[in-house]
Parts: C-alpha cells; structure tokens; sequence
C-alpha cells in the first residue's frame, strides 16, 4: 500500500506526448482543462492563471509583484492579465482599506462557466423567497392596509444579504468537474497504433558489410625493417652562451611541464640538439612548446621524446644574409657610389680612359 502508483499507457505511443503520472498527495493544485486547453487565452495567460490559483489567499499578484517574481515585463504582464479578465478567469475590484485607503481585491476562478450559472441561480431564486416573508404579521384584526404596507417593505431587505453567502456555497461543487475531465489522456493512447508503421522500416537499411574484404593491416610486422633514427642535431657554430640558454630551457621544462623531470646526464645530452634549434632562430618559448606539447598518457621515457622531437621537428636553418656593399667617394668628383674597395666611380674611370687613349682629337 505504500508503494506510489504509476499511472501510464500499457503502450506508450512512439510520437507525441506520453503522460508519466505519480498520484499526488500534497503540494498540488488543481486546474481545470478549460483553462489549461483554451483555445483563445495565450499560453502566458494560462501559465499566469495557473501561478495565481497555486497561491495562498492574500498573496499580492499586482503588475510590479509578478514582474519581479517572473523574467517577463511588466508589459506582457498586464496584457496577460486583461486576457484572464476578458475571459472572466480572473477579477479586479477597487476596495476601501483601513485609514481611508483603496486597495486592489483580486479574485482567481478556476471554472468562471460554474460561478456565472451560480449568479444565475441565485438571481432566480431572490424572488421566489419574496412571498413567505410576509406570512409573519401577528395582529389579525388590524386594518387591511397594515399588511400591504408589511409586503411592500419586506422584500427591499431581503436580497441585500443573499447573494454572498449563496455564491460561496456554488463554487465548493467545482472540483467534482475537474475529474470527470480526467479521461482526456485515454485519447492520447488511441494515437499509438499510427506511429507504429513508422518503426517497421527502420530494419531495412541495416545492409553494412558492403565490403567484406578486409582492409590493409596498418601495423606492421615484427620481422618488417625498422626506419633509421635520425641523429640528434647540432649547431654549426657552438658558443658557450649557446649551451648555457640551452641547458638553462631544458632544466626549466619542469616549472612548465612536471613531466619532463630530467637528470644532468639527461640534460647534458640534450644540449647540443636544443642550441641547433636557438642557432636556427627559434625562440625559448617555441622550442618548449613544441619539444613538450602533447605527451602521451603514460610518459615513460620522457628523455627519449625530447630527442626524437628535437630531431623530427628541426626547423629549417635560417637564409644566408645577403652581403651590403659599402659606399665609397668617387677621388675625383666626390660622389658616392657603391664597391668594396676605394676608388673612382664609373663615370670618372670612363673619363679618364677616354683621355689616355692617343689619337682623339679634343676640342
């Protein structure tokens, strides 16, 4: 008896919305399906009708309360709420508060068709009480125009103090409704025999082996012949702040990288292939990057990475500069001129070879 009951389709329809149900015992409110399942009510109306009927009495549900309770503006807010009067789902009065102040009274109907008959049938029951009232006159002898004036006073105070307490009783009978609306969710499992069609050929197109050949064996062979393993590379022009810059990057690859703790061994001959990568123009950054990046998850020999690394990734070395020739001063004009040596510019030498040669005449 304990256990909570489930209610749900013996079938669950493969499209569309399937009801999962759990009988509720507190902490529920509910709503009737002409408010949820209207037809002319926005679907912030609806949601906002179902907010103000799950409130206690005397919770505030003004425009700047909503507002601040929900992410919508105060605009939509209000427009909502128009709706809901519109529709006679909701109810706004202006009453006298204490100290002469007016004070807005909300009233939320979950079933406003009930509470209109209700009005109805309290109207046309006000007449028919009319008529035994005047039964009560106890002075029999007394003229005939005592009791006309009885009859005519008697029914203006009697539908003054009706109608409230017979409307209160009206609206008491309204969640008896709200279950006899509960089979709508049975219409719901009559969709489940349609989408069925739709599962029987999703098998068809299950042919995969298209090709059964296997396809070509990427390992290779334990007797296949091994590639060669590149040396480890070294610069061209060793210096000593060459070696130090490398042996200082790769003794700091730890603050970095706490995998690539190396030894002094392990350091001292890696050296050489880290000064070829700085002599080539790469900067420190660089070569740590990418001496470093990406190990793979169990590193065992991190010292053996760092060499196949630096021999794999060796950048290219750097284009030779391309020699500037100097300026020189021509000796005999002054001018400057491009040689690697002092002397004459062109001008000048083909000036004076024109006046060694005999034979020309000049003017």
């Amino acid at each position: 008896m304990d256990t909570q009951q489930v209610s749900a389709p013996s079938r669950a329809p493969s499209a569309g919305v399937v009801h999962i149900n759990i009988r509720l015992t507190d902490g529920y409110t509910i709503i009737s399906n002409q408010l949820s399942q209207h037809r002319s009510l926005s679907l912030l109306a609806i949601g906002l009708s179902t907010h103000i009927q799950s409130l206690p009495d005397g919770r505030r549900v003004g425009v700047k309360a909503l507002a601040e309770r929900f992410p919508e503006s105060e605009v939509r807010i209000a427009a909502a709420l128009r709706e809901l009067e519109q529709h006679g789902f909701l109810r706004r009065t202006r009453v006298r508060a204490g100290g002469g102040k007016l004070a807005t009274r909300t009233e939320s109907y979950n079933h406003p068709e009930a509470v209109a008959r209700g009005r109805e049938r309290v109207r046309a029951a006000v007449p028919m009480a009319a008529p035994v009232v005047p039964a009560v006159p106890a002075a029999a002898p007394v003229a005939a125009a005592e009791p006309v004036l009885v009859a005519a006073a008697e029914p203006v105070r009697v539908p003054a103090p009706e109608p409230e307490p017979v409307r209160v009783a009206v609206l008491e009978p309204e969640p008896v409704r709200v279950a006899v609306l509960e089979p709508e969710p049975v219409r719901v499992a009559v969709l489940e025999p349609v989408p069925v069609r739709v599962a029987v050929p999703e098998p068809e197109p299950v042919p995969v082996p298209v090709d059964p050949v296997p396809g070509p064996r990427l390992v290779p062979t334990p007797t296949a012949p091994r590639k060669p393993r590149l040396p480890l590379p070294a610069p061209q022009q060793p210096t000593e702040a060459l070696y130090a810059a490398a042996a200082d990057l790769l003794a700091g690859l730890p603050k970095t990288a706490p995998l690539f703790l190396l030894s002094e061994e392990d350091v001292r001959g890696l050296v050489p292939g880290v000064a070829a990568w700085l002599e080539r123009g790469a900067r420190p950054d660089a070569v740590r990057a990418a001496i470093t990046d990406d190990p793979p998850a169990p590193l065992r020999h991190p010292a053996k990475l760092l060499r196949h690394r630096l021999a794999t990734l060796l950048p290219p070395p750097l284009p030779a500069a391309v020699p500037v020739v100097p300026l020189q001063n021509c000796d005999d004009c002054d001018r400057a001129f491009r040689s690697p040596v002092p002397g004459c510019c062109r001008g000048c030498r083909d000036a004076r070879a024109y006046a060694d040669e005999p034979g020309l005449i000049s003017a």
